[in-house]
């Protein structure tokens, strides 16, 4: 019997999932809401471009094409790289766009072992329950809704996106009072590009964030204004901003690296080892962090963090900044002023400390989407709403980053995040359809439930990611797989060389 499979999302995570389907023989139905495919690179800023060299952001058995020969490619050749993947794998006659899920539901359906379900999974095998879970859509176009029945859902759903996180203001703090234009970075990068340069062009702009997108905007508006109206960066919590030219993939992307941190469940030897070696750790870091102030000035700027880079790294909170965005700091184009609140006037934004309001016509919120959320709402049922909201480093909380042990035939890809999501939504759409088609099983509920203490204990700083141990994040999969986990030739390159997608082909 053919198993309809529910794929929630045709970004990045959605397509690969898709594609593991159909290699699998599985009948995919994925649901878009846009018209059309690759998640946050469908519309993103002008100048957004990868944050990762481009040999670690691409699909294992479908390289860049060599027309691309710059290392960070732009957003127009992410989506025509995806856009060409579904082509060349046939994925685009399985996706229902314009079609928005409103909500799942699951439907037990009759079941004569509840104990052996109330233990595993899902009973004696991935589809043991006979369960089925009911997914409620709404075609955008014509507001029809339709109600489909699937044996599994795959959320993918993505982080960053759809629901964006607005800061609250006590009364007469607010946007209301404010003479001038209030909008979330969602709302700038769906703006065509001549529609975004004509509205910051000659405005004094403030924006709200240090991340990626903050950045970005920044960068945009510093170049279409100059110094004559400096574009004013309010950051709460500095982070480690690095530039393109700092080779960090081959410092922290290999083996050798993985060697000096303390991992979950690891041998003795292994455990003994990363103390041991320790000092080389923090003299990397410290070394790696005294570069990234010198070069960018941080102290001068007053703007280094609190915390380690490897902290950042355990956070993905690490950043490329856009060329150039520390030399437009310098020369006055942009704006860092540091503060834990701000407050509106009528004239623009007041920080905690100052007297008199930074003066602007347009604020930009870059203050992030609440991902959590998204992915809660989606459930009719308040029991799994509830599994899946944890502590404020324990949000999502799943097995293998993919599933929860008490939501059966289902799985969750690409929310958890890496320092390239390509690279590991790919590995783990190959974990989960290997356990699909019974290539190996789970252990029981408490076991995994075990598992993912251990792992937010040890492995996560703020939130889920699996930055700092990506290498080894990927050999627990392979082992579920029967996989060797080591997949170099020579033990220099085995240690010392950069672990990439090509390496799991």
């Amino acid at each position: 019997m053919e198993r309809k499979v529910g794929i929630i999302g045709a970004g990045i995570s959605g397509l690969l999932a898709c594609k593991y389907a159909l290699a699998k023989g599985y009948h995919p139905l994925v649901f878009e809401s846009r018209n059309t495919i690759g998640g946050v690179w469908t519309k993103t800023l002008e100048t957004t471009k990868l944050q990762t060299p481009k040999s670690f952001f691409q699909f294992s058995d479908f390289p860049w094409p060599s027309s691309v020969n710059t290392l960070y490619p732009s957003q127009i050749q992410v989506f025509d790289y995806v856009q060409s993947y579904a082509k060349h794998f046939d994925l685009l006659n399985h996706i229902r766009f314009n079609t928005k899920v409103l909500n799942i539901n699951y439907d037990k359906g009759p079941s004569n072992h509840d104990h052996e379900e109330n233990q595993s999974w899902g009973g004696d095998d991935p589809f043991g329950n006979k369960g089925k879970w009911i997914v409620t859509s709404q075609d955008l176009l014509t507001q029809t809704v339709e109600v489909l029945q699937v044996d599994f859902v795959i959320l993918c759903l993505g982080r960053f996106s759809d629901v964006p996180n607005i800061p609250e203001f006590p009364i007469d703090q607010g946007p209301e009072i404010f003479e001038g234009k209030v909008m979330h970075s969602m709302e700038y990068s769906d703006l065509d590009n001549e529609k975004a340069r004509d509205l910051v062009k000659g405005k004094r702009v403030t924006v709200v964030g240090y991340r990626k997108s903050a950045l970005d905007i920044a960068m945009e508006c510093s170049t279409a204004n100059g110094v004559k109206n400096p574009c004013t960066i309010i950051c709460r919590t500095p982070h480690w901003n690095i530039s393109q030219s700092i080779p960090w993939a081959n410092i922290y992307l290999n083996r050798f690296s993985e060697l000096l941190i303390h991992k979950p469940g690891e041998a003795p030897l292994l455990n003994f080892l990363a103390s041991l070696l320790s000092p080389l750790r923090w003299g990397i870091g410290k070394f790696v962090e005294s570069d990234i102030k010198k070069r960018h000035s941080l102290k001068k700027i007053g703007m280094v963090p609190e915390h380690s880079f490897l902290q950042a790294m355990n956070s993905c909170s690490v950043v490329t900044a856009p060329v150039g965005f520390y030399d437009n700091v310098e020369k006055g184009s942009i704006m860092l002023k540091r503060s834990q609140t701000f407050s509106f006037h009528k004239e623009g934004v007041l920080l905690c400390d100052s007297i008199g309001p930074i003066k602007s016509d347009l604020v930009i919120y870059a203050t992030g989407f609440e991902g959590d959320k998204k992915l809660r709402d989606i459930f009719l049922s308040s029991e799994f709403q509830k599994y899946l909201t944890g502590s404020f480093n324990d949000t999502a909380p799943l097995f293998r980053e993919c599933i929860h042990p008490r939501i059966p035939q289902l799985a969750v890809i690409g929310f958890s995040e890496a320092f390239s999501n390509l690279f590991t939504s790919e590995i783990r759409c190959r974990w989960l359809f290997e356990l699909l088609d019974g290539k190996f099983k789970l252990p029981n509920i408490q076991e995994m439930e075990k598992d993912m203490s251990v792992w937010n204990n040890s492995m996560y700083y703020r939130r889920p990611c699996i930055g700092a141990m990506h290498i080894w994040y990927n050999d627990q999969l392979c082992k579920d797989m029967g996989l060797n986990p080591k997949r170099k030739n020579g033990i220099w390159a085995e240690y010392f060389e950069p672990y990439g997608p090509m390496d799991y082909a």
